[in-house]
């Protein structure tokens, strides 16, 4: 997530540069075939793009919002899953009568909320992240859960013989819920906690269940991809016919002018094409870039430092003292 006020004109540029490279070539060759070559019927009407640049962008507003909204429903759900976080702390500090077991229980749910965010950092087949565009830019910062493993990142909380089986499991964070649990039910057992507090500690893995399946909801299926291609491949068609809408306008205007531009006005369509398309490629690609908020772009949720967050405050509810963290954030990324 950015936390600057905003992205530099430079560095937007510099991201979307490749798109810039492909429609200086896509505006030139038309204009040149036309006042070059002599292709004087390499023009289309400027209705039918007018036509299609409406449609384009109304299906590219529709898709930044439709991204946008599962960016902002991940943040809801993890904003969710730290003051759980925070409630369960207190609870175990509170109901369970033997301090010991509070701590394991404690320590065992930040083995959760870490093997939570390594599955969400787990790539998938329509995320963006190592894309050319967005590959370049990881260099500037770095995800934290490809700094270490999962198996080191959750000795810090489990004893051996726990971490072996979570790592087997096929849900690795359901895995840990369902040790939690069972936890639960052996402090109920040995009389360490009271059948209502019990009752309490259930509902709130219970919950924690739901939080983590909204989580994957999000992780594992993707912006449908239906869309995702009819909205490309309508932006690369406008692309193609922009250029040539604007030689049929700006022909016109060569006997309307005077000076080194006489005749030559057809010229301007390159410019002119290129800025209008490159709005509608850039619209497209920061949609793309916006529709995975957990594969470890620029612009996802901070799961990492949430669940750090969430860390720092649990150990604190026990009495303990944390050792200042170093600062993860990156040229104003942060994670």
């Amino acid at each position: 997530m950015l936390v600057a006020k905003s992205y530099k004109l430079p560095e937007f540029l510099y991201w979307t540069r490749r798109s810039i490279y492909a429609l200086l070539v896509i505006s030139a060759v038309p204009v040149f075939c036309y006042q070059v070559l002599g292709m004087h019927w390499l023009v289309v009407p400027w209705s039918v793009v007018l036509l299609l640049g409406t449609a384009v962008a109304l299906m590219a507003g529709f898709k930044n919002t439709q991204t946008y909204g599962r960016t902002w429903e991940a943040q809801k759900v993890w904003a969710a899953i730290l003051a759980g976080s925070r409630n369960w702390g207190t609870m175990c500090r509170d109901l369970v009568d033997d301090p010991e077991e509070a701590k394991k229980l404690i320590y065992r749910h930040l083995a959760w909320l870490t093997t939570l965010r390594y599955a969400m950092r787990q790539g998938r087949a329509w995320e963006t992240v190592e894309s050319a565009p967005n590959a370049e830019y990881l260099r500037a910062y770095k995800i934290p859960e490809r700094e270490s493993s999962l198996e080191s990142e959750l000795a810090r909380f489990l004893p051996r013989d726990e971490v072996d089986p979570i790592l087997r499991a096929s849900n690795t964070a359901g895995w840990v819920l369902n040790l939690q649990d069972q936890a639960n039910k052996d402090l109920l057992d040995r009389k360490l906690l009271l059948d209502s507090a019990f009752a309490q500690m259930r509902a709130a893995i219970a919950t924690m269940h739901a939080r983590q399946c909204d989580s994957e909801l999000i992780k594992n299926f993707p912006y449908p991809r239906q869309y995702a291609i009819v909205n490309t491949i309508f932006v690369r068609i406008l692309c193609l016919l922009l250029p040539l809408a604007m030689i049929n306008e700006l022909g016109k205007l060569n006997s309307s002018v005077g000076g080194f531009m006489e005749g030559n006005m057809v010229w301007l369509a390159i410019p002119m094409s290129m800025l209008v398309s490159w709005m509608y490629t850039s619209l497209d690609q920061v949609g793309e870039s916006t529709a995975n908020p957990f594969e470890g772009g620029a612009n996802d949720v901070p799961i990492s430092q949430i669940c750090l967050e969430s860390e720092i405050g649990m150990k604190e509810v026990l009495g303990e003292v944390c050792e200042p963290v170093q600062d993860r954030m990156k040229h104003d990324i942060l994670l």
